[in-house]
Parts: C-alpha cells; sequence; structure tokens
C-alpha cells in the first residue's frame, strides 16, 4: 500500500527531474563552477582528507571538477558502488575507468571495498533529490545512502549536495529518511 508521504515525494521527485531536465548549459556551467568553490570551502573548512563523494550525472549537480580539484590536491577520495541488497560498496576508482551501474548511474572502476570502508572518511558528500530547512534529506528513493548513514557509529560530517532551487522549506518524511548536517548549493552553504 502506498502512503500519502510516498505519494508526496514521488511527484515532488518528478518535478524536481523535470527542472533539473529544463537547466540551460549556461545554467548548468554557473552552477557548476559555484557548487566546485563552495565544495572546495567545505573540505578545506573540515580539514579533510578523505572525502566520500559520488560521480554526478548528467542531470546531477556537477561533482567533478570539484573531484578533479581534490585529486590534485592528493584527497583519498571513495566512490559508492551500488549492490542488489541495498547496501553500498566503495572504491578508490584506482582503474580510472567510468562503468554504468545499477539505476543507469556513473560508477567508477576499482577494487570493491566494503560498505564498512567509509567509517574512515572525513566528510562524506551525498545526492539528493532536495534538502528541507531543517536539514531533512529527499534522496531519490532506493534509499541506499539513508541506509549508508543510519548504519553508521561514528558519521563525520555529511553535506548534501543540490542546486539552490532544491533547499527548500519542508520534505515528505519517512521514518528511515536520514537527515544532513550541511548543503552545499552553487550559492551557498547551510549548515544545520
Amino acid at each position: 500500500m502506498t502512503t500519502d508521504t510516498e505519494h508526496r515525494k514521488r511527484a515532488l521527485r518528478a518535478e524536481l527531474r523535470e527542472r533539473r531536465r529544463n537547466l540551460t548549459s549556461s545554467e548548468q556551467d554557473h552552477a557548476s563552477a559555484g557548487l566546485t568553490e563552495n565544495l572546495q570551502s567545505v573540505t578545506l573548512g573540515l580539514s579533510a582528507r578523505s572525502v566520500a563523494c559520488y560521480l554526478s550525472a548528467p542531470d546531477e549537480p556537477n561533482t567533478r571538477p570539484y573531484l578533479a580539484w581534490a585529486q590534485s590536491e592528493g584527497l583519498r577520495l571513495l566512490f559508492p558502488v551500488s549492490r542488489d541488497d541495498g547496501l553500498l560498496d566503495w572504491t578508490v576508482g584506482e582503474d580510472g575507468e567510468e562503468l554504468v551501474g545499477l539505476f543507469g548511474m556513473p560508477e567508477p572502476s576499482g577494487e570493491l571495498l566494503s560498505p564498512l570502508a567509509i567509517n574512515d572518511v572525513d566528510l562524506i558528500l551525498v545526492p539528493a533529490a532536495a534538502i528541507g530547512r531543517d536539514g531533512m534529506r529527499m534522496g531519490w528513493g532506493k534509499g541506499y545512502f539513508d541506509k549508508t548513514l543510519g548504519s553508521m557509529e561514528k558519521c563525520p560530517p555529511v553535506y548534501a549536495v543540490v542546486y539552490d532551487s532544491e533547499l527548500i522549506d519542508e520534505v515528505p518524511r519517512e521514518r528511515h529518511d536520514q537527515p544532513v548536517d550541511g548543503v552545499v548549493t552553487p550559492d551557498r552553504i547551510i549548515e544545520f
């Protein structure tokens, strides 16, 4: 049985996907530059030496320039790799190749590390569909990051990466949804 909250989430996700698809290339370029600068600021502000971050898909805020910067700075990067059981493995992506993972998302190729590998990072950057002003994250509905964050004993700071318009007053919430410590957009860094 589908709940009212699930219906609201589904409708909001569809609206946000459509908005992302309608961004012009100049809007995307502007967003990418601002986002990269703000992600660098968060990383430097936390003195993070190891970061868990995802490879952005074409309609997501672009994490790739930030990842190139992080690599050039010698930071250890961990990338999520989706598993059939709803958990995330991690890789440092040492092969330098990109594969299409479950659900069509880009994932780097490399030796798979266990779901516990994320316990050693200083900062976690997660994708999101929207973030409420209270720090509640609404993902894209698969639950991978909620499971990961909910199972960590000692979680480092977690920041969601979204476009400015995706920071909204309130997101529909279910029991398994996990909040974040902050949000990084092309124009802002907000800590909750």
